[in-house]
């Protein structure tokens, strides 16, 4: 059935749950149930389900353009002409963002529809450029794979977001990235 435009009123109804669910799912993550995200937009759950039949819809809705942008930037900065500091720019970029952002390592993790799934494939494409750049520069160990640095970040992301600690994620990411240095 071809997408019909909204109503001006099911419009603003859906920008408030878009923007209840990016702010609820930035601080909780995934896990937020969807009466807290309707409640949040001053909306009743029917009106959420009407527009997003799943969270996983709701999620992607609110996590592909951070994928996208994600990627977009690894692209960005891979035609820098200083390749580390563009892959150190790019993890500075990740550390900053795990501060505001809990629904991070979901969104890396492709939750979602095969629309997500596609946004991840595209950050991963760009980040192997990224890294491929770093390490022909000699900035990054040689053995470094898109999947290794991906694993390396939601494991990080998590640690840091579950810890009160402050300067946790400057001290992680800078052990990190002294890790990826060549020997």
């Amino acid at each position: 059935m071809p997408d019909r435009p909204l109503r001006a009123d099911a419009r603003r109804n859906r920008d408030k749950v878009l923007a209840a669910a990016r702010e609820a799912f930035a601080e909780h993550g995934f896990a937020v149930p969807l009466d807290d995200i309707a409640s949040a937009a001053g909306v009743g759950p029917g009106t959420v389900y009407r527009h997003f039949p799943t969270k996983e819809a709701l999620f992607e809705a609110v996590s592909l353009a951070r994928v996208q942008d994600l990627a977009a930037d690894a692209r960005e900065r891979a035609d820098a002409s200083d390749p580390g500091a563009a892959f150190d720019g790019f993890l500075a970029r990740v550390a900053d963002e795990v501060s505001a952002k809990r629904d991070l390592p979901d969104a890396l993790d492709g939750v979602g529809t095969d629309g997500m799934a596609d946004a991840v494939g595209e950050l991963h494409e760009a980040l192997g450029v990224l890294i491929s750049r770093a390490q022909a520069a000699g900035a990054v160990r040689a053995e470094l794979t898109v999947t290794d640095l991906v694993a390396l970040l939601k494991g990080l992301l998590a640690t840091v977001r579950a810890d009160p600690d402050p300067g946790l994620r400057e001290r992680v990411f800078a052990v990190v990235r002294d890790g990826l240095r060549p020997r």
